[in-house]
């Protein structure tokens, strides 16, 4: 904790009502409550569509290869965020702003700004790859951004909010060694990554990366003693994988450039998953600078 003065005023919420078997069981609704609604506003749409334009419609949310399949599938994290504030609130009788942490929103309009732009930099470098062609018209995409950065922002929430706020606060509370509060929080995250129809044996690499970017958001998040920093990091990185510099066939449907190849190929995907873990850890860095200001 010495490394992480801050983390202590950030857990410090948990400590009521922060066993373990009602962390364990807080995970667990979240994930019936945010999934059942999904699936049940889903299932409501399916009854009104029938069954061929439904299976259309489930696809094009599955794979968001168009502006409208992603944005209904960020749209689909809204659950999530709304079961885990609910969650804390019901289940530990606190209020859900302390998921947040004192000084959030400062901390992220302070790092976001920087991140996104060294994202905006780094993205024309991308032209000079062979492999990384045209996608989406730029004014098709400026176009869609009033709706996809707030959805977006959702996306990004709703996932900061259970690992890095809700699982890490209500860990560190109760152990003080790193890697029980800041690697099991980044080893589920990285677990909900693993796709192995999309990446074949690849699949175990993007699930080690994933929790490589969970420690680094949970270190930052541990530094600011708020969700502010991580929230930004997640953002900026989001917001380049998904509408700057896309994979091919992976939520690309606003990307501005698209990489093609084959995912499933390590030989293929070994350079690009290099040259990203390069860019989060520069991103990191960044964030890290600018906290100590």
């Amino acid at each position: 904790m010495s490394t992480y003065p801050a983390l202590a005023v950030f857990a410090a919420p948990a400590r009521k009502r922060g066993e373990l078997w009602r962390t364990v069981m807080g995970l667990m609704l979240i994930g019936v409550l945010s999934w059942g609604a999904v699936f049940g506003v889903l299932a409501l749409i399916g009854l009104r569509l029938g069954e061929l334009r439904f299976a259309r419609l489930l696809t094009e949310i599955a794979r968001a290869a168009s502006p409208e399949g992603l944005m209904m599938l960020l749209a689909t994290f809204a659950p999530m965020v709304l079961a885990t504030l609910g969650v804390t609130r019901a289940l530990h009788r606190r209020s859900a702003a302390t998921l947040f942490g004192p000084g959030a929103l400062r901390d992220f309009l302070r790092i976001v700004g920087p991140l996104v732009g060294l994202a905006l930099l780094l993205a024309p470098l991308a032209a000079l790859d062979g492999n990384v062609g045209r996608s989406v018209p730029p004014l098709t995409v400026l176009s869609w951004m009033p709706l996809a950065l707030p959805l977006l922002l959702v996306q990004v929430g709703a996932e900061e909010l259970i690992f890095r706020g809700y699982l890490l606060q209500q860990l560190a509370q109760r152990f003080r060694s790193r890697w029980i509060w800041m690697m099991i929080p980044s080893a589920l995250f990285g677990a909900l990554h693993y796709a192995p129809g999309d990446f074949g044996p690849n699949a175990i690499w993007m699930v080690l990366w994933a929790a490589g970017f969970g420690c680094l958001a949970a270190d930052l998040t541990a530094r600011a003693g708020n969700l502010g920093p991580a929230l930004a990091f997640h953002f900026a990185n989001n917001l380049s994988a998904m509408f700057l510099v896309g994979l091919y066939g992976q939520l690309d449907g606003l990307s501005l450039y698209t990489i093609v190849i084959n995912a499933r190929d390590p030989a293929a995907v070994a350079p690009y998953l290099i040259i990203d873990s390069l860019s989060m850890g520069v991103s990191w860095l960044l964030a890290r600078l600018i906290l100590r200001r």
